[in-house]
């Protein structure tokens, strides 16, 4: 009796172990199944969820299980067109085939699509896929937004990104202005067209031909990629990376640009244009060409101004004009152009230097004026011709304006002339109020001083050898020179002088009062007529040459992504376009949906 009643109670405490375990697995399968249908709920096809196309208005219906098997057939009445809707948009068409199990539509004649207030598109024929949301039109199709059309033979049209593509060739117009291009998209919600390949805009006022240009409907502004002309009645503007706004004629440049501006030519690596106020603005490495004149300027920052024919540069500033065969170059901290072809003034402020190949000079303030030939210098001017170097308080360079040669020169007021003695160590010095000079081929030949002039001057023998020094004053001075050199002087109104001997004339009597030689000063070649300042300039950067100048582009680097496609379904590099078009194909095939017979 006890032996059974020690069995019980195992057996009682056995079953119920077991029972806990059973418990416990059956909670752990619980959770395990839970589970299970969370996660199969989550990772449920999307298409379960997708809406099949809505027949709205069927018309005549009719089957044709040969051509179309399992597909419904709908035609047009007198009471309207065939009517479907789908998310939004709104389809009629004259003819439809309708396969309702692939939710997939195809319709003819008189295809019309509306989607919402801001999107109409027509056409004669339309492949429409429910489930992906895309569209195929084909034979005049016309895409037309709030003031905008778009015209081509065959257009792509993803709902779901909302965007467009065509490439065989589309024409978009509004009021004023018709855009072209082989190849190009169309971004709904941005209102912007991306023109991939070959395009033109022609306008009433201007023409823009362009390797790849984006533009906005809403703004009328264009963003230029590649190769890009702009044609204005009086103005061509060339780049490979620009902005334009359309409406206004402004516009922002860079890489390679240029402005053919009247009969100037306009070079930067940036350059800002407005039609309106006939301005234009250069940044970095300009070079302005004056056709007329045979004038360059150049330097890191200039303006032109057509209506008042003026330009100005500065940031190492250099004006290059052609004198017969040789070519003078004038640099100052700012050059100002101004006038018009027949009366052309150039004017050059602080620090102005000038080189050319036998003449240079440097002073405060410099003043050219074309038609006259007159070029004054002023404040503190020198000028050396040859190893002569000459200074006063003014000093005029007039030339003939017909041959355009140096004519003659003027020193006004404290005119001092200075040349080194070539045979020794001395200095040959004439002084006097003002000097009257003549040129001859562009040389200097003959040099009159007048008024209190005084000479001290080292004389030689025929054999080169040392004479004296001839030290005189007298009322003036006539000086004929030899390659830049004194070959002869003769002194006018009673000079008085003496022809000292070396050791009887001192050191310091050889020197008149206010001689300073400043040969060291001398600019020998025009790369001298810079300073340092001018040569460790730190230029700015230009905006949009590597980066994006599309300010909803700004995240994207343009050289890298600006040929990329954002549109999901047909890129625009061929071999992708055609690889998709062949994706798209096999889709509908493996779904059973038929071609357009």
């Amino acid at each position: 009796m006890q032996k059974r009643l020690f069995l019980v109670e195992n057996l009682t405490v056995v079953s119920a172990q077991l029972s806990f375990v059973v418990n416990a697995f059956m909670k752990k399968l619980f959770i395990l199944l839970f589970l299970a249908q969370v996660s199969f709920s989550q990772t449920q096809n999307p298409e379960d969820k997708k809406t099949v196309i809505k027949i709205v208005y069927g018309g005549n219906l009719n089957v044709n299980e040969n051509k179309y098997p399992g597909a419904k057939i709908f035609s047009k009445t007198e009471t309207g067109q065939v009517r479907f809707e789908h998310e939004g948009m709104d389809l009629w068409c004259d003819r439809a085939v309708l396969f309702q199990d692939r939710n997939w539509v195809k319709a003819y004649g008189n295809v019309f699509i509306q989607q919402g207030d801001s999107v109409e598109m027509s056409s004669e024929y339309i492949e429409y896929d429910g489930d992906t949301k895309f569209a195929v039109s084909k034979r005049n199709v016309r895409l037309q937004n709030t003031d905008m059309t778009l015209s081509t033979d065959t257009l792509y049209f993803d709902r779901n990104a909302q965007e467009a593509y065509f490439d065989t060739g589309g024409i978009v117009k509004d009021s004023a202005t018709v855009l072209k291009s082989i190849e190009g998209r169309y971004f709904m919600e941005k209102n912007k067209y991306q023109f991939l390949k070959e395009v033109n805009i022609t306008n009433p006022e201007y023409t823009v031909d362009s390797a790849q240009l984006d533009y906005y409907t809403d703004s009328k502004h264009a963003y230029m990629y590649g190769p890009s002309t702009i044609k204005g009645e009086d103005y061509t503007v060339y780049c490979e990376r620009g902005f334009y706004n359309t409406v206004t004629e402004k516009g922002y440049f860079v890489k390679k640009s240029r402005i053919d501006y009247d009969n100037r030519i306009i070079n930067g690596d940036s350059l800002y244009f407005e039609k309106s106020n006939e301005f234009a603005s250069a940044t970095n490495n300009i070079k302005i060409t004056d056709t007329i004149n045979k004038m360059i300027l150049k330097g890191h920052y200039g303006e032109v101004y057509k209506a008042k024919d003026s330009a100005f540069i500065t940031k190492r500033a250099v004006a290059i004009s052609l004198v017969e065969t040789d070519s003078m170059y004038i640099h100052g901290d700012r050059l100002l152009v101004t006038g018009p072809d027949d009366n052309r003034v150039i004017r050059a402020y602080y620090n102005v230097k000038f080189f050319k190949t036998d003449m240079s000079g440097k002073c405060d303030s410099l003043f050219a004026d074309n038609k006259s030939g007159i070029t004054k210098m002023i404040r503190k001017p020198i000028m050396w011709n040859g190893e002569s170097q000459m200074t006063g308080d003014t000093i005029f360079l007039i030339s003939n304006v017909k041959t355009e040669k140096l004519d003659s020169l003027k020193v006004i007021n404290n005119a001092f002339i200075v040349s080194k003695d070539t045979l020794g160590e001395g200095y040959n010095q004439v002084k006097g109020l003002n000097l009257y000079g003549k040129f001859e081929e562009n040389k200097l030949r003959e040099v009159d001083v007048v008024k209190n002039t005084e000479v001290v001057y080292y004389m030689y023998n025929d054999k080169n050898e040392f004479i004296g020094i001839d030290k005189t004053i007298c009322s003036a001075i006539n000086l004929t020179l030899n390659e830049n050199q004194i070959e002869d002087i003769t002194f006018f109104t009673r000079p008085d002088g003496v022809i000292y001997p070396d050791k009887d004339l001192p050191k310091n009597a050889r020197k008149l009062r206010g001689f300073i030689w400043r040969g060291d000063e001398r600019m020998l070649s025009k790369d001298d007529i810079f300073d340092e300042d001018d040569k460790n300039l730190v230029l700015p950067v230009i905006r949009g040459l590597n980066n994006a100048m599309d300010p909803l582009e700004e995240e994207k680097d343009p050289d890298k992504e600006i040929f990329k496609s954002t549109i999901s379904t047909v890129p625009p590099e061929k071999k992708n376009r055609a690889a998709e078009k062949k994706k798209f194909v096999a889709q509908k095939k493996a779904k059973g949906k038929l071609k357009e017979q």
